[in-house]
């Protein structure tokens, strides 16, 4: 398969992701889990921290993302994104007509 082949498949994929309300209902039982496990308050406490440390006039949002992203990617819990993936692959294998 070429570059754009997998484009191709990625762009389709996502708009079934879409159209499905798949992508929506991903989002939710992501957001629900991070919740739970404690993610969401560890991230918020680390982005109170980074502005207390370096004062609210010297922090952009920009500065924020571009220091908690790699972070906050880095300590979600194994078993959730492990139930992502497998919700994914779910509904990717009742999707033959993409391929």
């Amino acid at each position: 398969m070429s570059s754009k082949d997998d484009e191709l498949i990625q762009t389709s994929l996502n708009a079934r992701l879409i159209e499905t309300g798949e992508r929506e209902r991903l989002r939710q039982m992501l957001q629900m889990k991070l919740i739970e496990c404690g993610w969401a308050k560890k991230v918020n406490d680390k982005c109170i921290e980074i502005v207390q440390k370096r004062g609210f006039e010297n922090v952009t949002v920009d500065d924020l993302v571009d220091e908690l992203v790699p972070k906050s990617r880095a300590i979600v819990p194994d078993y959730i994104k492990k139930e992502l993936l497998d919700q994914f692959r779910l509904f990717l294998s009742k999707q033959n007509d993409l391929f």
